[in-house]
């Protein structure tokens, strides 16, 4: 079996490369794929208590919003770096779309939101 920093290791290796192959093809900013990774893996790896598998997912969806979400994010706040931007995205992206589907598992019936009240 092997030890977790080795996995972890492999695992932060091939992120790297795949990254930096990406950030050479035409059309991809570098500086805002670099900067969704960075936001992507704060989040993944503050929330040791999910399992490996829904961390990997996570980081996919967080790496993918904060990405599509830089230049939106540069427009509306005046930021001038796209790595920045991505960085925020990312981070916030999947932070509150997790405490969002907590909050809705949290809800007992869905159906009282619907229903008449004091009919």
């Amino acid at each position: 079996m092997t030890e977790p920093a080795t996995t972890t290791l492999a695992g932060s290796a091939a992120i790297v490369a795949t990254a930096t192959t990406t950030a050479l093809l035409p059309g991809v900013d570098g500086n805002a794929l670099t900067g969704a990774i960075a936001g992507g893996a704060l989040f993944v790896t503050m929330s040791r208590d999910l399992p490996l598998i829904k961390r990997a997912i996570y980081l996919l969806i967080s790496v993918v919003v904060g990405y599509l979400a830089a230049p939106e994010l540069m427009q509306r706040f005046g930021l001038v770096s796209s790595g920045v931007a991505a960085f925020l995205a990312a981070s916030i992206a999947i932070t509150v779309a997790t405490q969002l589907i907590d909050r809705i598992r949290s809800l007992s019936d869905l159906s009282t939101l619907f229903t008449k009240r004091g009919a």
